[in-house]
């Protein structure tokens, strides 16, 4: 009985045949390689590109940290040498010629119709006009300097106000003066009573809007200083390690071809890498150099000149006040005290009165080597000689206020024993020249730190040129070294 032959179910795999005597045994077709694993020749290329892509990608990111940073150091740079810097600098003038022009007219005033005392009556008319020209454009400078700030605006437009109520009420006191032909010593009440209105707007209210002003720029000088010294050190700091960086990852690259393409060295990716480690060390060097620039813009040259512009501002309203104590006796106690007070912020050593300060002030002085023991203004000067000719110029200063106080002592000795006429010629003879000595030593002393000021603004300026084409470029540089580097390897995968 035959057994029935069954065909196999459609799409079925045929059966094996079976192995006869001496038949070869079949050999399975080879597995497919597993989905999703490339073959390892796949990797290489992939694995050039990666690494050329971090390479570009830190390149990258060095540029941009660089780039930054060097916008911080400009930024700085305008802001403290070219705006808000000049603009102190004009307040404070103001404010000089503000207290200057109240101390000529108390000098008229107190001179009268009397000839040979002192410079005269007609110098002390043409400095009060020179200092009102002086005013008018310092007030024109800070206006423009505020444009953007309303504050500001407003107090500089406050200050042409009151600047312009002071001239006419002077004007009038001078006018009656001459009408009145006194001789040297007091006006008549009249007089004085109008250059008091006049004096009070001046010492109340135009000295202080002054001094705002320069406090509001000085102010934005110093925070601009802050923050931006900080974003230049910080910067430093992440273009070194940016730049660190993008070295080691070019140096792992060319390893990478080295042992893959049985190569020593890579042309194109050793020059990328000298490019980079160019770059990241002048980088550095430059963002060092500017911090210095920066500090140097403040510390040596902003602040000292306006700490001194200030002490030499208070110090010409100190002159002025020697005239207002001869010229208005019943206020000449209240004028005494201010006297005394603003002495002690342009130096301050203890004493309540004016004949301990005196002696205070002599002591000082004369015990001043390296290191002060007085404060004020011309204390923190001492207290901080950086400048080659400094410590000279302050000496001098000092020994100019110490004889300026000495007539001062000799002009109220002559008051207390009624020999006012004694006391107006020595205002006027002695007493103006040591003041002239000391303002002219101290002018001499502000100059040598704006100076310092200039040439650290020119220097750091200086050192910028250029880098908004060679920051650029060397970037650009490496890139495509980086890219010639690795094409060649890339090509043979085609």
């Amino acid at each position: 009985m035959s057994t029935p032959v069954t065909a196999p179910p459609a799409g079925a795999a045929p059966a094996p045949t079976p192995a006869g005597p001496g038949a070869t045994p079949a050999v399975p077709p080879a597995a497919p390689p597993p989905a999703g694993r490339p073959r390892r020749r796949r990797t290489v290329p992939s694995r050039i590109r990666l690494l050329a892509g971090v390479g570009v990608a830190a390149v990258a990111l060095l540029f941009t940290a660089t780039a930054l940073t060097i916008g911080n150091a400009r930024d700085g740079l305008q802001v403290i040498g070219h705006d808000a810097g000049p603009q102190v600098v004009a307040t404070a003038d103001l404010y000089f010629a503000l207290s200057d022009m109240d101390a000529q007219v108390a000098n008229v005033l107190l001179i009268g119709r009397e000839v040979g005392l002192g410079k005269g009556r007609q110098e002390a008319l043409n400095r009060y006009d020179q200092r009102r020209a002086e005013a008018s454009r310092a007030v024109l400078q800070a206006a423009e300097l505020a444009i953007g700030d309303g504050t500001e605006q407003m107090t500089v437009r406050s200050v042409l106000d009151g600047l312009g109520r002071y001239e006419r009420l002077a004007a009038q006191a001078i006018l009656l003066d001459e009408q009145a032909g006194h001789p040297a010593g007091p006006p008549p009440q009249r007089v004085i009573d109008l250059y008091r209105q006049a004096t009070d707007l001046m010492r109340l209210d135009l000295l202080p809007k002054a001094y705002n002003l320069t406090l509001d720029s000085g102010t934005i000088v110093r925070k601009t200083y802050e923050e931006e010294s900080s974003a230049v050190t910080t910067g430093r700091g992440l273009v070194i390690v940016a730049g660190f960086g993008t070295i080691l990852v070019l140096v792992g690259l060319q390893v990478y071809l080295a042992r893959r393409f049985r190569r020593v060295t890579n042309p194109a990716l050793v020059a990328a890498t000298v490019a980079v480690a160019v770059l990241t060390v002048s980088a550095a060097s430059l963002l060092t150099t500017e911090a210095a620039e920066l500090r140097m813009a403040n510390d040596d040259g902003f602040t000292s000149v306006l700490a001194l512009s200030r002490a030499r501002a208070i110090g010409n309203t100190m002159h002025g006040d020697q005239s207002r104590y001869l010229l208005d006796p019943e206020r000449a106690d209240t004028y005494e005290q201010v006297y005394l007070d603003k002495s002690q912020s342009v130096l301050y050593t203890p004493g309540g009165n004016l004949e301990k300060y005196y002696a205070g002030v002599d002591k000082a002085v004369g015990g001043y080597r390296d290191r002060p023991d007085f404060l004020g203004f011309l204390g923190a000067e001492a207290a901080n000689i950086t400048l080659p000719g400094q410590r000279a110029a302050v000496r001098e200063v000092l020994g100019d206020y110490r004889d300026f106080q000495f007539q001062d002592r000799a002009m109220r000795l002559d008051v207390q024993r009624d020999q006012v006429r004694s006391a107006i010629a020595l205002r006027m003879g002695p007493l103006a020249g040591a003041f002239e000595n000391y303002d002219k030593e101290l002018v001499g002393l502000i100059d040598l730190h704006k100076d310092a000021f200039d040439q650290a603004i020119r220097d750091g300026d200086d050192a910028l040129s250029g880098w908004d084409l060679i920051l650029p470029g060397a970037a650009v540089l490496a890139v495509l070294l980086i890219l010639a580097g690795v094409a060649p390897r890339l090509s043979e995968y085609r």
